[in-house]
């Protein structure tokens, strides 16, 4: 069985989220709480439809994962995207959904 995360988007603002360890809805793939057994999956699962009944979040999937040198990446091309923005160069200045640090008021 292939390692999984749960995924999701949050509804507030549409953007791509992954279960962190600690319950919570993380904007990094990287923190992610990876599930390498059947319960585990199950429990991902349950959380997911109960996070989506509670409308915090919508389009709640278990995607597979490889983890490489302690980094995951997922399987399919659409969680890559989804993870790591375009694939092709989008516009001048966009970096995709890089952490950035907040801009000075």
């Amino acid at each position: 069985m292939a390692d999984k995360v749960l995924t999701a988007n949050r509804l507030s603002d549409g953007i791509s989220v992954w279960l962190d360890a600690a319950g919570t809805w993380n904007e990094h793939l990287q923190s992610a709480f990876v599930a390498r057994h059947k319960e585990a999956v199950e429990a991902l699962e349950a959380t997911g439809k109960q996070a989506y009944a509670d409308n915090k979040v919508v389009d709640v999937n278990v995607v597979d994962v490889e983890e490489f040198d302690g980094v995951l990446r997922p399987l399919r091309m659409r969680e890559r995207i989804r993870a790591e923005g375009p694939s092709i160069s989008y516009a001048a200045g966009y970096a995709g959904l890089i952490a950035t640090a907040a801009p000075a008021a």
